[in-house]
């Protein structure tokens, strides 16, 4: 291993110089080209700048005729400087015309140079366009000049990555770093987001580039590597992570890549080679990074982000790079893009600036996506590579009904979009006019239309929204975003806030619903083969009766004096009611000798979510005061469809004749028990659905607030007799074919029902 000549050297330092200097971008990229062929004795060098339709164009060069520069072009793939782009890789050739590849361009005057060395333009692992010199003389390049001119072509990555090429492209024509690009994603919350791009782990810009001394950079890597490899023994070693599972194997991957010597040696070639280290690290990672994204296997795609985020995390340690995506000023239209995130970090970001999230990975059911939904703002999901894609500033626009991103849009796809912005806005206004409205249906049924909530940011929208109360209030949210288990005091003023806010309308708190997918950092849990169906909400509270027992006692502390309503998730048998009343009836009498004020009221309900309730209809009615059905697990656990799993969620229709024939009798228990019974799931907030709820009998329903007003609209029209005289006789037909989705869009459509 050697240090890099003094010729190189030098052609380092004098380019950053040049890059310091107030120059035009075509003298600035002229003098670089001039300054890499007179260092490197090569008689050509050129640059070839990628566009956004897929060419490269020659920008610069010293050598070739200057009448070629804006009007040589070569495709992605084609020729040498094409097949360069395309792989990602260096050509160096002794002889380029006998190359397979070689494709003569007559205006260049190329033809009387035999030796080639190309080599990729990178940033973060994408290409930006091709540097290449050339000979007369048949020779191969040696290994330190192709690092010489793989490093000089770091920095014309950051001349084309700040814009600065901008002001020479032609009339018409985009470079590739700007081109407008649509991802498909997977729609996680409705709505639609215009704004401009927060990269939530913001890209470290290594600006010092070259080593004044190599042995002291190779320490400064040395010593990072091993507070690296401390961190990653640090995490596997607590409690919290368990000997299995995902988690786990993540940790061991990023061990194993911080142990790789491959992966050491290249960093400590680069730089012998005249680099930083944080520079030799940059170097390696897009190098890398820039072959695995070419690779088909998703096993190796999936790597490559354990990969580049143990680079980023090494370049941390080298700048004591620290910042946030904030730091620097915030845009007021802000659009969140991170690989993933939890849900305290999104609550960091001012609320009044957020227009949307997106996330490279994620689920619907994820913490951060459903405090997200909380919060109101539209997001997408599993948007493949869009971090790698975008920049900080970006326009961005994301669509979150129909599950689409568009970076750097088109002037008319962003007016197309602004229109249907406006569109809904118009909607929104014209449902906030039903906001007093008496959500009465058209043949006189007062139906009970609630929102349901989880944060105290949701607060206001109960107001805003025109709901008669908060039908589920996801009390776990508290947990989940808190770095340490709430105390009795915090839980107690959480929940006395919430009561407050809610100024007399009622509240419905679901006790704590951990476990499975809602998993808390501080509680340590099992790996479980199918956590859906695993130790999670009441069956774990019954087993920690300590943590339940502080969470009532916080409860009705907190709604002294006041009317409490409580409810109990994931009910299998109704003998665990009977466990938590005797509970709570110990946290009474326990309030009650120290001679604390007791709620004047309490409501006692069940969550109906587990399909063995459905043959303890009566006996459970009998033990509460009412039943909340949560239709998303019902519906799953009903069509054995886990609905985190892409490929079956949609199988099966929840508007089909086995699960409505389920609500209704669901509902018609509660008739004849006398027992409230409402529905707080998806279902209730999508104008079609929740009129199929109101045909087979509920009264009451619960939903996200931006729901409320359509839902209201499309209730005021209904005639509920008339449809649930249809919609029974169609349920009780065994012959009928016809979906009743169907029968429903015919019903609407026939009674002007806008659904």
């Amino acid at each position: 291993m050697r240090d890099l000549s003094a010729g190189p050297r030098v052609l380092l330092k004098r380019l950053r110089e040049l890059m310091a200097e107030p120059l035009e971008p075509q003298e600035r990229l002229d003098r670089i080209v001039r300054q890499i062929a007179s260092n490197m004795v090569a008689e050509v060098c050129s640059v070839y700048v990628l566009r956004s339709d897929g060419v490269l164009e020659l920008y610069a060069t010293e050598g070739l005729n200057k009448e070629a520069v804006h009007t040589s072009q070569l495709k992605m793939g084609q020729g040498l400087v094409g097949t360069i782009a395309a792989s990602a890789q260096p050509l160096n050739l002794s002889d380029a015309q006998a190359h397979p590849a070689f494709r003569y361009l007559p205006e260049t005057g190329e033809e009387i140079y035999h030796s080639f060395l190309g080599v990729p333009i990178l940033r973060a692992g994408r290409t930006l366009g091709v540097l290449v010199v050339q000979n007369k003389a048949s020779r191969n390049y040696r290994e330190d000049e192709v690092e010489a001119l793989e490093t000089t072509a770091m920095v014309i990555a950051e001349m084309i990555a700040t814009g600065e090429l901008k002001k020479i492209t032609r009339p018409g024509l985009e470079l590739d770093l700007t081109r407008a690009i649509t991802i498909e994603a997977d729609a996680y919350n409705e709505g639609i987001g215009l704004g401009h791009v927060v990269l939530h782990e913001p890209r470290i810009v290594v600006t010092n580039l070259l080593n004044e001394d190599a042995e002291k950079e190779v320490t400064r890597l040395a010593e990072a590597l091993g507070s690296l490899r401390i961190s990653i023994d640090d995490m596997l070693s607590r409690r919290e992570v368990s000997q299995e599972g995902e988690h786990r194997e993540v940790l061991e991957t990023y061990r194993m890549f911080a142990h790789d010597q491959g992966w050491v040696r290249r960093m400590e070639e680069a730089i012998h080679n005249g680099l930083t280290a944080e520079a030799a690290v940059e170097k390696v990672q897009s190098d890398t990074k820039a072959r695995m994204m070419r690779l088909t296997d998703p096993y190796l795609r999936e790597r490559m982000h354990d990969f580049d985020d143990l680079a980023n995390r090494l370049l941390r340690q080298l700048t004591g790079f620290s910042g946030r995506a904030f730091d620097e000023g915030f845009p007021t239209d802000a659009i969140i893009l991170a690989r993933a995130m939890g849900a305290a970090e999104l609550l960091d970001y001012p609320r009044a600036s957020l227009r949307g999230l997106v996330l490279e990975d994620g689920a619907v059911t994820s913490h951060v996506v459903i405090v997200a939904r909380a919060m109101g703002i539209p997001v997408v999901g599993q948007a493949a590579g869009v971090v790698a894609l975008a920049e900080n500033g970006d326009a961005i626009i994301i669509d979150g009904d129909d599950g689409q991103l568009h970076l750097r849009p088109v002037l008319d796809l962003q007016k197309a979009y602004e229109e249907k912005v406006r569109l809904r806005a118009r909607r929104q206004e014209q449902f906030r006019a039903l906001r007093d409205v008496e959500p009465l249906t058209k043949d006189g049924k007062r139906i009970s239309l609630q929102m349901n909530a989880g944060l105290l940011v949701d607060l206001p929208q109960l107001v805003e929204s025109g709901a008669d109360g908060i039908g589920l209030f996801r009390t776990e949210l508290q947990f989940m975003i808190a770095s340490t288990m709430p105390k009795l005091e915090e839980q107690e003023s959480f929940y006395r806030n919430v009561i407050k806010q809610a100024a007399g309308r009622p509240v419905t708190f679901r006790t704590l619903d951990i476990g499975g997918d809602k998993v808390v950092s501080y509680f340590r849990a099992q790996e479980e083969e199918n956590p859906a169906l695993g130790w999670r909400a009441i069956r774990l509270s019954l087993d920690r009766p300590g943590l339940l027992r502080t969470q009532l006692r916080a409860l009705l502390r907190a709604a002294a004096g006041a009317e409490l309503k409580m409810m109990l998730p994931m009910v299998t048998e109704v003998s665990e009611i009977h466990a938590v009343r005797e509970l709570m009836q110990k946290e009474v009498q326990h309030l009650s000798k120290f001679g604390h004020s007791l709620p004047r009221k309490l409501q006692f309900g069940a969550m109906l979510e587990v399909p063995a309730l459905m043959w303890q209809l009566d006996e459970l009615m009998a033990e509460v005061d009412f039943v909340s059905v949560g239709s998303n697990d019902l519906f799953q656990f009903t069509m054995a469809a886990d609905r985190g799993n892409a490929r079956v969620s949609d199988r099966f229709d929840n508007l089909g004749k086995p699960f409505l024939r389920i609500l209704r009798d669901i509902a018609r228990a509660g008739e004849r028990n006398k027992t409230v019974v409402t529905l707080c799931g998806e279902m209730a907030g999508k104008p079609l659905s929740a009129m199929a709820l109101l045909g087979v009998g509920f009264r009451s329903v619960s939903m996200s607030p931006t729901s409320i007003g359509p839902v209201k609209a499309m209730l005021l029209g209904l005639d509920i007799d008339q449809l649930s005289a249809e919609l029974n006789a169609a349920l009780d037909d065994t012959r009928s074919s016809e979906p009743i989705r169907a029968l429903l869009v015919r019903f609407a459509a026939a009674n002007n029902i806008p659904v």
